[in-house]
């Protein structure tokens, strides 16, 4: 079984979606997302800076819109199609509409709003993330727990993300769990946390009237590593995941037991690649950055030599 996986928050960089819209179609279908998720994703993904394309609320469409771009290029450049999809984070979404569970255009209104409504929660108090590398999870946790810190991701490969107020997290960072280095992120507020909580409301109310299917291809959420065969129940897991801890660790070990002989993850790619090879060793792994990435992808379909 070869899956694709879809990126979360953090893995845009300036200008990368210029490339993508070179490719016949591309530019039209981005400015249909653009009215859909209300961001000028081609402004964005081609001229912002970073700052600009930091904020969670163009972030957040622009990697689900880049995500969904990619998706439709491979699936076009390859008889052969991923049987399987995950996404982390923000990135489940574009996981839902390419498993069919949910259409494009639903996908971009939802993480639109789901961009808005975490950005005005992160607005009400002084929070953020911090990333913690290495040393024993439980060791961490624990730590974490005596500052009245969260686990908001466990993303394997030895990594662990921090999230609360930032007094709690310059506490960690001046006197890190041995063995660690805490690398602060440079992100709004402190995601998948209760202080998330008003966004998961103002989702849900939004998440009820989409049209759901169930997946058409093996899906995994974020929750806790399970395979999700209902579709309602996949979009509701996606609500209640804004203020969750993301479980990509148990992720990763369900590709295990799945039997995933291969990876790849769609634009803007290059993160869960990373963890995939430090955490399923052995696997092959596509990171489909530019379109010129895509014949790579394709030889892994169909286990040709690129």
């Amino acid at each position: 079984m070869i899956i694709a996986v879809f990126p979360g928050q953090g893995s845009q960089t300036p200008g990368f979606l210029s490339p993508w819209l070179e490719l016949d179609g591309a530019r039209e279908r981005l400015e249909r997302y653009s009215e859909q998720a209300q961001v000028d994703l081609v402004a964005a993904g081609t001229e912002w800076d970073a700052d600009r394309i930091r904020d969670t609320q163009v972030a957040q469409p622009l990697i689900v819109a880049a995500s969904l771009l990619s998706w439709a290029a491979l699936t076009d450049a390859s008889t052969t199609a991923p049987t399987g999809a995950a996404g982390h984070s923000v990135g489940e979404i574009a996981a839902l509409v390419a498993a069919g569970v949910l259409g494009d255009a639903d996908g971009m209104r939802l993480v639109g709003l789901r961009g808005r409504a975490m950005a005005e929660a992160a607005a009400t108090e002084q929070t953020g993330m911090s990333a913690i590398l290495g040393g024993d999870q439980d060791a961490v946790v624990a730590r974490l727990t005596e500052l009245g810190l969260t686990p908001a991701n466990y993303n394997g490969g030895g990594q662990i993300v921090a999230a609360g107020a930032l007094p709690a997290l310059a506490e960690l960072a001046a006197a890190p769990v041995a063995a660690t280095r805490v690398i602060p992120l440079q992100v709004a507020g402190a995601f998948h946390t209760s202080y998330m909580a008003p966004a998961v409301d103002t989702l849900a109310a939004a998440a009820a009237e989409v049209t759901v299917a169930d997946p058409a291809l093996t899906l995994w959420s974020n929750r806790d590593g399970g395979v999700v065969a209902d579709g309602r129940t996949a979009v509701d897991q996606l609500v209640q995941q804004v203020a969750n801890p993301v479980r990509w660790d148990l992720c990763m070990a369900s590709f295990a037991e799945h039997g995933v002989t291969g990876i790849i993850e769609l634009s803007p790619a290059g993160t869960l690649t990373g963890l995939a090879k430090r955490a399923l060793r052995g696997v092959p792994s596509v990171a489909v950055k530019t379109p010129e990435d895509l014949a790579a992808a394709a030889a892994l379909l169909t286990g040709e030599d690129a």
